[in-house]
């Protein structure tokens, strides 16, 4: 059995630069970021709490784990696609220039 207060403090501090990332940056590639550390952090939590049974890690969380780094790379390979094809459109990936367009 690990210790969990290393692993938590590393969730909360990696949580905590994932959300100012997504609040304060205004590009989209920061943003996309910003969502992959959050995902990270969601990751170390859960397999964290799966090595808490005394003898035995639990191999579910981390195949669920395994799942979530596939599809969430899939998820940062089409944002970046977006980000991408929005600036051959636009010429800028500025979150609030582009949020000016809508009108």
């Amino acid at each position: 059995m690990y210790p969990l207060t290393p692993f938590l403090i590393t969730t909360g501090l990696l949580l905590v630069i994932g959300l100012i990332c997504m609040t304060m940056k205004r590009d989209l590639v920061r943003l996309l970021i910003g969502v992959e550390i959050l995902f990270n952090a969601a990751n170390l939590l859960f397999i964290a709490f799966s090595t808490q049974t005394p003898g035995f890690i639990d191999p579910y969380p981390h195949t669920i784990v395994m799942m979530v780094l596939v599809l969430d790379g899939t998820v940062i390979a089409v944002g970046l696609a977006l980000a991408l094809n929005v600036y051959k459109h636009y010429k800028t990936i500025d979150v609030k220039k582009l949020r000016r367009l809508k009108w």
